[in-house]
């Protein structure tokens, strides 16, 4: 599939913000609005966008998946079309995966010939955010600051399915005051997989714990990702297994929301719920 290329810079695009980040993580579409808007990038949020009908495709729930999908291009669809927006940017490899991806798998026996059409047009046009920052805006650099040692965790949607590793760590190299550590055995699955966690618990946790004890290893005070799912289940781990890592969305820490220094944080006792940040300062 070949992505749109501008003839001209882009001054303004839809966010896809995802169902986590809209429920669980706002600060996270706080961050990529913020972030746009530094370029000089016009943000329209759709207040009806719903599920993209990633979970349910996933399940092999074909039917609903694509009620949701049908959801989907009609909402962005008209957008993108007419010419409102240049673009759909997503902070999510997955949800950019399902959207770019999986769409035509959806509809490649369907008499909706039009809805197959308006999904090949909208997969060229949907960006995952450090895609769009980096090999769209040309931004290498937002001016974040962070002084303390990062790593990062490539998510498996947007690393294999994607191809997409490049450009967050060239963004988050360019972080001042940030020191990049190694991340041991980084191209391995954290064990998430959305429905894979729940149907295969045992397997999926083994692997998280591989991926905490790594994470251990490279000394790192926070792990940035570009999915917040595989947060949420790298954070639970951690906060289990009593590692002193955090995960963040790559756009938390690109937006300077960590604040300047990171705080120490507390080890979380046993049992009590998990939080996606434990800093200090917040």
């Amino acid at each position: 599939m070949h992505k749109k290329t501008f003839s001209s810079p882009p001054k303004r695009v839809a966010l896809f913000v995802t169902c986590m980040v809209d429920m669980l993580y706002p600060g996270v579409g706080i961050a990529s609005v913020e972030l746009l808007e530094r370029q000089g990038i016009e943000v329209i949020f759709p207040q009806e966008q719903t599920c993209c009908g990633q979970p349910a495709f996933n399940a092999g729930y074909r039917d609903e998946a694509r009620v949701l999908a049908r959801r989907f291009l009609q909402v962005f669809g008209p957008m993108v079309e007419n010419g409102n927006v240049d673009a759909i940017v997503a902070p999510s490899g997955s949800c950019t995966t399902m959207t770019s991806h999986f769409y035509s798998v959806l509809f490649e026996d369907s008499q909706e010939v039009e809805l197959r059409k308006r999904a090949e047009f909208l997969a060229a046009s949907t960006f995952e955010l450090t895609e769009f920052l980096v090999d769209v805006l040309g931004v290498y650099d937002t001016n974040a600051r962070l002084d303390g040692k990062i790593t990062y965790h490539p998510c498996c949607h947007l690393y294999r399915e994607l191809g997409i590793d490049r450009q967050p760590r060239t963004l988050l190299g360019n972080v001042e005051g940030a020191q990049m550590v190694d991340l041991p055995e980084g191209d391995d699955c954290c064990g998430f997989g959305g429905l894979f966690a729940v149907k295969n618990s045992d397997i999926s946790g083994a692997m998280g714990r591989r991926k905490a004890t790594n994470l251990d290893k490279s000394g790192a005070d926070v792990v940035a990702m570009c999915d917040v799912s595989c947060l949420t289940h790298i954070n639970g781990v951690l906060s289990r297994e009593g590692i002193r890592c955090r995960g963040v969305h790559v756009a938390e820490v690109l937006n300077n929301q960590l604040g300047e220094r990171l705080s120490e944080p507390t080890p979380p006792a046993p049992n009590t719920p998990d939080h996606p940040r434990r800093w200090k300062n917040e």
